[in-house]
């Protein structure tokens, strides 16, 4: 198992497992349309961001679909795995969201493991919690305009870096 795959389950099984549904489908306009708005580009049949041609590289896939935010819209989180390109953590992050006009818009982006909590910010939108190396991660919230700082955590608990 490669090394961003292998954080990623170690970081499931530790953290927040519980707190993880299974994720819904998009449709392949809209996969392409979400990843498009990442920043990604269609390299053959692989999404890239990240400029590694690594044998350890793990190409853009959608980690989680979330359709909680108020409107129904579909909130996502893509991955993509690289220590040339995230360091020690090994992987980085993309957060896109459909509009209401069908469109799609990048929210942020980051170094981490990104994963949807089941604690809600403003409009419904869900928390999220971004793991990496350590045992006190980030909880980023919704605020209306944009994801901002909100807690820390280990393991749901509260935790000072």
């Amino acid at each position: 198992m490669k090394l961003p795959l292998l954080l990623t389950a170690m970081h499931m099984v530790l953290c927040c497992a519980s707190a993880l549904a299974a994720p819904a489908q998009l449709s392949a306009t809209d996969e392409a349309g979400a990843f498009k708005a990442a920043g990604f580009a269609l390299k053959g049949k692989q999404w890239h961001k990240c400029d590694d041609a690594s044998p350890s590289y793990e190409p853009g896939a959608i980690a989680a679909v979330n359709t909680a935010a108020r409107g129904g819209h579909p909130v996502v989180i893509i991955s993509e795995g690289s220590t040339n390109c995230f360091g020690n953590t090994g992987v980085g992050y993309s957060l896109v969201r459909k509009q209401a006009d069908g469109k799609w818009q990048r929210i942020t982006d980051g170094t981490g493991i990104a994963q949807f909590l089941s604690t809600k910010g403003a409009d419904g939108w869900p928390d999220v919690e971004i793991g990496g190396p350590g045992f006190c991660f980030p909880v980023e919230r919704w605020n209306g305009h944009a994801y901002a700082l909100h807690r820390y955590q280990y393991e749901g608990k509260s935790c000072r870096p």
